[in-house]
């Protein structure tokens, strides 16, 4: 066979198929090209016509796609968290406020106008033991930790508002850098004391019927009136001990439980759970805040001698008989009456 029947027969045979398939990949490339244009132009139409849309879905928490992984990564703006941080600053702060402010001025008020709660025999000179060594160190951990973190956590909620305005930028970067890092660090000890706390003391604050008596004549704290001279029956603890004390013990576990879930970021919690948390803990923290000034108050300035039971844990006798009658009969009875040398 010579070139001249190769080359007729490469023409009939060979051209056709080369030609067809050259045909049909240009074929192919201009649909592809031709549907990618289509998408192009779809989604830039959708993008004009939808950003109001999307503006208004993101601001309302909806979820979409991120590049970053993680608990809600998909949410540009959490809602909860917005509606939370609005309860905290219009609701919560001003209520801390007035949880340090009123409360401390009421009483304020109440000893000028009251005065203290005096020993209507006065002192007798004889110390009962009333506190061990083990209660002390117990009651002045968990005092010390609990003002610590009050102070610090009062830094942090209201600082912005009484300090940040009067001072200085660096001195208010460190003030809040250091009030955070103690408030973190506090924490664990209240923590272990407040165990301890509720562990030790628990058996000794049952209410009794006689408590109620106690509430009706506010403790025998009246200095006038019809509720002069009433000192009410009252156990190892009286009833506004009592009641301070199932406090600490049922917001102490809230701020516990709270604390922990904030400081903890390796729990991974949505921002729902973290939002609940804050919240809760400085509700808590609210009403400790204002039990423990009204708990300050009654033991050292309207309790004439009650201070010394947490210094030495011996109180004076007739300090016993007056404010806590029913268990000095119950010592003396039983033999365990136990008087300082």
């Amino acid at each position: 066979m010579n070139f001249k029947s190769l080359g007729r027969l490469f023409t009939v045979l060979v051209l056709p198929l080369v030609l067809t398939s050259v045909l049909a990949a240009g074929l192919g490339m201009s649909a592809t090209v031709s549907a990618a244009d289509d998408q192009t132009s779809q989604q830039m139409a959708n993008a004009k016509t939808s950003d109001a849309d999307l503006w208004r879905a993101v601001k309302a928490g909806d979820s979409g796609y991120t590049t970053a992984q993680g608990v809600e990564a998909n949410v540009l703006i959490n809602i909860a968290g917005n509606q939370g941080k609005d309860i905290k600053n219009n609701y919560l702060t001003p209520a801390m406020a007035l949880a340090v402010l009123g409360v401390f001025a009421a009483f304020l008020v109440f000893y000028f106008v009251n005065g203290p709660s005096k020993l209507s025999k006065g002192f007798s000179g004889k110390m009962v033991l009333r506190w061990t060594k083990a209660d002390l160190w117990i009651h002045w951990v968990l005092a010390l930790s609990c003002l610590g973190l009050i102070f610090t956590g009062l830094t942090i909620m209201l600082g912005k508002h009484f300090l940040q305005p009067y001072v200085a930028e660096g001195i208010w970067a460190a003030m809040i850098y250091g009030s955070k890092t103690i408030h973190d660090y506090v924490g664990p000890i209240f923590m272990g004391a407040w165990v301890l706390c509720v562990v030790k003391w628990m058996p000794m604050q049952t209410f009794k019927m006689y408590d109620l008596k106690w509430f009706l004549v506010v403790g025998g704290y009246i200095n006038f009136g019809p509720f002069k001279g009433k000192h009410p029956d009252s156990g190892f603890a009286n009833a506004g001990e009592k009641m301070w004390f199932w406090t600490l013990t049922l917001f102490g576990l809230f701020i516990c439980v709270s604390g922990i879930m904030l400081v903890l970021p390796g729990l991974e919690l949505p921002r729902e759970a973290s939002m609940a948390a804050l919240l809760i803990h400085a509700a808590s923290a609210i009403i400790i805040i204002a039990f423990t000034i009204v708990h300050i108050w009654m033991a050292t300035v309207l309790s004439e001698g009650g201070m010394e039971c947490m210094k030495s844990g011996y109180c004076d006798e007739n300090w016993a008989v007056q404010h806590h009658n029913l268990w000095y009969d119950e010592i003396k009875e039983n033999g365990t009456l136990e008087y300082k040398d």
